[in-house]
C-alpha cells in the first residue's frame, strides 16, 4: 500500500527534458523516495503502475499531451494522485488552471530543492488524507446500506431537527412508527444519542460532497 512518508513512498516524475528529469529524480531519490520517471505524458499513461503513485511531479509543457491534460485524465483533484507542476515560465493562466484542478503546487524553474521537497511532503499528506476520507466514506456508506429506506428517511428528518411527530406527518405515518424506525436505525448504526446521529449524517454529507478548489 502506498505510504505517505519518505521511506517507501512512490513518486512519478514526468518531464520531456532528460537533463532536468534526471535532476528531479536525483533530488527525490536522495530524499528517500522511490521514483519512476517518464519522458512524456503519453508514456506515463502507457506505463502507470497499479496501485497509482503517491504523488506526481509533472512538467506543464510537453508534446502530444500537456501536464494539465494528463492531470485531467487522471481525475484532477477528484481521485487522482496529488500533483505538483513544474514549468519553465510563470504562466498565470496555466498556474490558475492547475490549482483549480487540484494541484498541490506550481513551481517555476529554476527552483530550490527545498521547495520541491516541501511540495512533495504536502502532496503526500494530502494523499494520505484523501485515502483516509475514502475509507471512512466506504465504511459509512456500508453502515447506511444496512438500513431500510424508511429508516434512512427517518434518520434524515430527525437529524434536521424535526420532532418525531413532525417526521411522522412528513412521512404520512404515526409517531410511534417513527420512534420504532429511529430506534432500529440507531441500533444498526451503533449510535446511542441523537447528536451522534446528526454528526454521522453531517460527516457523510461532507465526504460525499466534491472537494472545493484547493
Amino acid at each position: 500500500m502506498p505510504q505517505s512518508s519518505a521511506t517507501g513512498a512512490r513518486l512519478g516524475v514526468v518531464d520531456d527534458d532528460p537533463a532536468f528529469r534526471r535532476t528531479l529524480v536525483a533530488c527525490l531519490t536522495g530524499a528517500g523516495y522511490r521514483v519512476d520517471e517518464y519522458e512524456a505524458a503519453t508514456d506515463y499513461l502507457r506505463r502507470r503502475p497499479t496501485p497509482p503513485h503517491d504523488a506526481l511531479v509533472l512538467d506543464v509543457d510537453m508534446p502530444a499531451l500537456s501536464g494539465l491534460e494528463l492531470q485531467a485524465a487522471l481525475g484532477g483533484g477528484a481521485g487522482g494522485p496529488p500533483v505538483i507542476f513544474v514549468s519553465g515560465t510563470a504562466d498565470i493562466p496555466q498556474s490558475v488552471a492547475a490549482m483549480r484542478q487540484g494541484a498541490v503546487d506550481f513551481l517555476v524553474k529554476p527552483f530550490q530543492q527545498a521547495q520541491l521537497l516541501d511540495a512533495v511532503a504536502r502532496a503526500l499528506a494530502r494523499g494520505a488524507r484523501d485515502r483516509a476520507d475514502a475509507l471512512e466514506l466506504a465504511q459509512l456508506e456500508a453502515s447506511m446500506a444496512g438500513l431500510t429506506d424508511r429508516e434512512r428517511m427517518v434518520c434524515e428528518l430527525v437529524s434536521q431537527g424535526l420532532l418525531n411527530k413532525q417526521a411522522a406527518a412528513a412521512l404520512g405515518t404515526t409517531e410511534n412508527t417513527v420512534k420504532v424506525h429511529r430506534t432500529r436505525a440507531m441500533e444498526k448504526l451503533g449510535l446511542s444519542s441523537l447528536p451522534d446521529l446528526v454528526r454521522l449524517l453531517e460527516r457523510l454529507r461532507q465526504l460525499r460532497s466534491p472537494p472545493p478548489p484547493r
